[in-house]
Parts: structure tokens; sequence; C-alpha cells
């Protein structure tokens, strides 16, 4: 086991690696930015260094001065949580000349996965059911046209490299396609330094499907179930949960093996998802794969009794898996809400500012990650969560009281959140009744205001 790790992250995520590290007996080192000085991350850390001012680009994504940090403080790995450089193949290149290991999967795994077109035609190779789409990347207008024509509208333009809903546009016809690929191609460069575009058939308002996968550095790869992630604003998730509501045992089981032969295709080693859209009639297409721990990964904890976090840690420690698909046993029910400072009756509104008062639910079935406080100021720099409410209930009924129960009772002031509005949510009767996908929220939004 590792002596000292070294978190490149911020937030609720790296408290949460600072709780794994200290039960396995593994010091911590968090790097800070100027605004997070405060933080309670960097306040429960064995150590904290400032590595730059607030904006993440002279910060959290600097590499070379995480890396300095590191050889400092004499650290054996780094975990880079998610966001940021969690998914920066580069990074982990860096690490592995620096004889640092990172907590994740290799650079060669992160590069063809992060690569939404190379990772198509890998699955495909795989036997996983892909979109019907472009045969690679889209090199102009006139190509996008053709193979829109090809595939039926409406379709979709992608970017290659892309992720979190940006580089992505719906097209109903040539005109808006020819508009959405110039639009996708500069929103792609902007933020990924990287414009290459490809196209699928877009499925209109299905569910989207993730599994949970663990793979150790002898070659065995397992998944832990799925989650449902289909309530969504924009491409940003909301609500998850586990198990679908979507789901039945046979289906499960055959997406649960296309998953883990898609995560053996590439070797996979660590913790990832695969993600797929299901439409109605059961069928489910590859949608991408994410290469880290993912912000919904506590439903996952709570329904299959796995420490993610700890099995990260474990895995990259050179350690087996003490397990085999055979024995997860996944029961109950979990839901996961994402509370953040943001105003849904102005649009969903970043609302950054002074928390003056903070009381998180509790009780019987009750989780909340969080690295916020009473006086704790939500910053405007980065992402607006504030925190995630987990709640585990025997089945989804159960899960579904609970966690109405558990948002009534969370007390936030100072700044506008979005619980008055996950609670309507909770309490809409086709969430109730398990009806609903991606285009949930935008119908929900449209009848309630």
């Amino acid at each position: 086991m590792f002596n000292k790790i070294l978190i490149a992250n911020r937030g609720e995520i790296a408290l949460r690696i600072i709780r794994a590290c200290r039960e396995l007996g593994v010091k911590s080192v968090m790097v800070y930015s100027q605004a997070d000085a405060d933080s309670l991350p960097v306040r429960l850390a064995d150590e904290a260094v400032c590595i730059g001012p607030p904006p993440p680009n002279k910060s959290y994504l600097l590499i070379e001065r995480i890396i300095s940090v590191a050889e400092i403080c004499d650290v054996d790995a780094i975990h880079p949580g998610y966001g940021f450089l969690a998914e920066n193949a580069h990074f982990a290149e860096v690490c592995k000349a620096c004889n640092i290991t990172f907590i994740g999967p290799s650079a060669d795994q992160i590069r063809a996965m992060g690569d939404k077109s190379v990772a198509r035609e890998t699955m495909k190779k795989a036997g996983v059911p892909i979109t019907p789409g472009s045969d690679g990347l889209v090199k102009s207008e006139e190509e996008a046209v053709a193979f829109a024509k090809k595939l039926k509208y409406p379709v979709i333009i992608k970017a290659s490299a892309g992720g979190g809903g940006r580089g992505m546009r719906i097209a109903h016809n040539d005109a808006s396609l020819i508009q959405s690929y110039h639009a996708a191609r500069s929103e792609a460069e902007n933020a990924f330094g990287n414009g290459d575009l490809y196209i699928e058939k877009y499925l209109v308002n299905p569910r989207h499907i993730e599994f949970q996968i663990l793979g150790d550095n002898y070659g065995t790869i397992v998944h832990l179930g799925e989650r449902d992630c289909s309530v969504q604003r924009r491409n940003q998730k909301l609500l998850e949960e586990s198990p679908s509501p979507a789901l039945n045992s046979k289906l499960r089981e055959k997406m649960g093996k296309a998953a883990v032969r898609g995560a053996k295709a590439v070797g996979y080693t660590n913790a990832g998802t695969i993600e797929f859209l299901l439409n109605e009639d059961g069928d489910f297409y590859f949608m991408e794969m994410n290469t880290r721990i993912q912000v919904e990964h506590p439903v996952t904890e709570l329904v299959s009794g796995i420490d993610l976090v700890k099995e990260q840690i474990k895995i990259a420690a050179g350690e087996k898996l003490s397990f085999q698909q055979k024995d997860v046993k996944l029961t109950g029910h979990a839901i996961e809400c994402r509370i953040n400072a943001e105003d849904p009756a102005r649009n969903f509104t970043p609302n950054p500012g002074e928390i003056t008062m903070y009381i998180p639910s509790g009780g019987i079935g009750v989780r909340v990650d969080s690295h916020c406080f009473t006086g704790y100021k939500i910053k405007p720099y980065y992402d607006s969560m504030i925190a995630k409410l987990i709640v585990y209930g025997v089945d989804r009924k159960d899960a579904l009281r609970r966690c109405n129960r558990a948002l009534g009772e969370f007390i936030i002031e100072g700044v506008k959140t979005t619980i008055p509005f996950t609670q309507s949510i909770i309490n809409n009767k086709d969430f109730i009744a398990g009806k609903y996908n991606t285009g949930f929220i935008e119908k929900f939004i449209k009848e309630n205001g």
C-alpha cells in the first residue's frame, strides 16, 4: 500500500478521497488554490500546499506545479478525482515518467476512450452495440450532410474529444446541420483544443444507463450494476438511481456483459463507466466510456457495499480484486440528488455566495457527501455543487420516501439551491412510476413552469 497520496482536486471528491486514505492508513496531501485556503479538505488533509490563484488554469490544471508538490512532499501516487485532470492522458504519462502512480487507467486507455470516434470503433469490434453513425470523423459540412441524409434526421453532431455536453448539437434538417456543424467545431476547439467531429443518429428521449466497471492489473474486470442517469438538464445530470426502474434482470445481465466486454477490449484497469443509451424497445447502444470515478458513484457503493475509492487505491497499489463477478451482490435501492447553488427560477443561474446556515439531513439510510459548512463561501470559479444527498432503501418505494424526507430537512441558507426543484421531481407522479427519460426535465419545466 502507498505511504502518501496527493489529491489533485478540490471539494467533496477531495474530501471523499482523504477519508478513504485515512481508513487505509495512507497519508494525504492536498493541493489547493488561494480560493480554497479555508476549505474542509485543506483542513483535514495531512499536508496542504497552495499552487496558485483561483482560476483552474492557474492552479488545478497546472501539471508542472502539481508534480512539483508531489516530488517535494515525496508522494507515491496521485488521485485526480473527477474533472480537472482526471481524464488527461498527458498527466497520466507525466506521473509515470516521474515514478508516481496515477490512480486511474493508463494513458493509452484514457486516450483510446477519450477519443469518441476511436471508442466507437473499439466497441464495435468488441461486439458492443453502437449507435448508427459516421464511419470515423466527418471532415466537411458536405460530408456531414451526406451522412445525415443516409442516417435520416434527426442526427447529433459530437466532438470526438468531447465531454460534459460540450461540442454537441442536434440537427433536424440540412440547414440546421450546417449551422450546428460549425458551431460544434468552434465550441470543441475552444473547450478541448480539438475540433474533430463525428455524427450519430439522434435517439429521441432515450434512457441514459451507465454501468460501473472495476478492473485490476491482472485481467479481472467486473461490473457493479447500473445507474440510471436520465434525469438531466442540458446533458448535466441532476439525479441518479440504482437499480434503474427501466431494466429487468435479463436486460441488466445483457447490458452488464456488454459493458465488461467493452472494458476488456481496452484491457481496462481501475474504475470507469460504460455508458449506454436505451430506447423504449429495450435496444441499447454504447455512448461513451468515462475513465474515472463518477460524481454519482455513491449510489453504487450503497447497493453493492463496495467502497469504490478504496478499490481504486488498492488496484493502483497492485492489489488484485478480492471478488469476481459471481461475488457481486446488489441489494436495495439508492438515489442520489445533486444539490447545487443555482436558482431554478432564473434558468438555473449559478448563485455563489456565503452559506449562512448549513444543516445536512441525517437518519438511517441517509448519506451526505459535501465539503460545505456554515460560513463556507461558494466560489464563482468552480462547479456550483454544494452537496450530494444519497439515500438507501429496501426498495425504490422506500428510497423515494426517504429521499423526500431527507430533502425536506436539509437546511441551506444564504444562497439559492436546487433542493425545492429536486423535491418536486421526487414527488412527480411520472418519476414515482419510473416513467422518465432524458427529455423528462424539459417536459417537467414546461408543465410546471
